[in-house]
């Protein structure tokens, strides 16, 4: 099935979307992320994101359906270009990521390009391996209390 998938600039409606999307219980245990409350998403959204001219980032649509989003920034810290995507748990699984992920590389032209992911999100994982995206490494990052998480460190070099 071939998907007709768009990617589209973010827009202030889509924010109450992205917001349910990150409260799943077992999308925030997939990315090891946890979810924000309305206040800091939103605020998020509008000051890191869409008020951030270095940011790229699109909405993930199928037909006129917001499936999702995706971006790419530069870490403040490495000032390597990073990227990231968020699909409601409710489209996983149907080739969605993978299909918006090729088109996002043909507008994000910036090489190399990196992405993080846990250990445990298999689905993400072959995402980016599809899409070219080559192991290079592994890091883990401070959780709740003592744990850690462990994640991969992928790169797109061209």
């Amino acid at each position: 099935m071939k998907l007709h998938l768009l990617l589209r600039a973010v827009e202030e409606a889509d924010l109450p979307i992205f917001f349910a999307h990150q409260l799943d219980p077992e999308a925030t245990r997939m990315a090891a992320f946890p979810s924000r409350d309305r206040e800091a998403f939103f605020t998020h959204w509008r000051t890191n994101i869409l008020g951030n001219p270095a940011v790229v980032s699109r909405t993930i649509l199928v037909g006129t359906e917001v499936m999702g989003n995706m971006g790419a920034w530069t870490d403040a810290e490495s000032g390597e270009r990073c990227i990231g995507y968020w699909l409601g748990r409710e489209f996983w699984g149907r080739g969605i990521a993978s299909a918006a992920l090729r088109q996002f590389l043909q507008l994000e032209s910036t090489r190399p390009l990196n992405a993080r992911v846990v250990k445990h999100n298999l689905g993400s994982i072959r995402v980016l391996e599809k899409a070219g995206f080559v192991r290079v490494g592994e890091d883990a990052f401070p959780m709740s209390g003592e744990d850690r998480m462990e994640e991969w460190v992928y790169l797109l070099a061209v």
